[in-house]
């Protein structure tokens, strides 16, 4: 038996439910590459920064262990939701382990947000900014960026290359399916517009043993490699590298699906 509801306290919209099951559905995620990838660029530039902006957290995978490392991370997200499940996340990890770092989580928009003090770095994975789907937002998201950081700071972000819009509707729909959590995801191609729409109806038992079903419908765009350099040296960035796919080999416009930035603020 299915019943429609949202998760307690749950604001509705892109990442509202769904953030109160989101680790759980998307443990195969490669949170462990994206972390190496960070730690390889730092190490071989002189070392971990020791302040962090993480824009679109999400409910923390990355930012916790960065702190964990003893730098002081800023999460900033949108959903409040996500913020609230990234909090409850770093309250039990401290309850287990030690985290040198401070945290603070903040509710936020990568476009509008604005740093108290400058930083060293600011980091935006797992394809955030992909969300951004006009260009003249993802300009005010790569401003806000520039304007967060210190002189000789970085911006290390990752999106989608256009080949992952094939990818996704080659392998579409996506399923997973347990006795805790079950999701159907589809897929609908923009071409036109190099948008993507995920729908998601997620299915969570509760502890009745009935099951709480809930849809959300999250929206992406692709952008070229030359657009998101165009838009990063608009910004005021330079010495901007370009990567394929958590390695530091140069982008294959036949082969790459996630692009890879470094940008500089000099």
């Amino acid at each position: 038996m299915t019943k429609t509801n949202e998760a307690p306290h749950a604001s509705g919209g892109p990442y509202g439910a769904f953030a109160y099951v989101y680790d759980r559905l998307m443990a195969d995620m490669p949170y462990g590459e994206w972390l190496g990838w960070l730690d390889a660029y730092w190490s071989a530039r002189g070392g971990r920064p020791s302040d962090v902006v993480d824009l679109g957290c999400g409910t923390g995978t990355l930012a916790i262990p960065l702190a964990r490392e003893g730098s002081r991370v800023t999460g900033v997200d949108l959903s409040a939701d996500m913020i609230e499940v990234a909090r409850r996340k770093e309250a039990a990890v401290r309850s287990e382990l030690a985290v040198p770092g401070e945290l603070e989580w903040v509710v936020g928009d990568m476009r509008e947000w604005r740093a108290p003090a400058p930083v060293d770095a600011v980091v935006s994975l797992c394809d955030c900014l992909n969300y951004l789907t006009e260009e003249a937002d993802v300009a005010r998201a790569f401003g806000s960026a520039f304007a967060a950081l210190k002189p000789g700071g970085a911006f290390l972000f990752d999106m989608h290359h256009p080949n992952q819009l094939d990818a996704y509707m080659a392998n579409e729909p996506f399923c997973h399916d347990d006795e805790e959590a079950s999701y159907i995801w589809t897929c609908e191609l923009d071409e036109e517009t190099s948008t993507i729409a995920h729908r998601l109806t997620f299915f969570v038992r509760g502890a009745d043993g009935r099951y709480d079903r809930s849809v959300e419908t999250h929206r992406q765009r692709v952008y070229s490699e030359a657009t998101i350099r165009k838009l990063l040296a608009d910004a005021g960035f330079s010495g901007i590298e370009t990567y394929a796919d958590f390695t530091f080999d140069p982008i294959d416009d036949d082969e790459t699906t996630r692009m890879f930035f470094a940008a500089t603020k000099r």
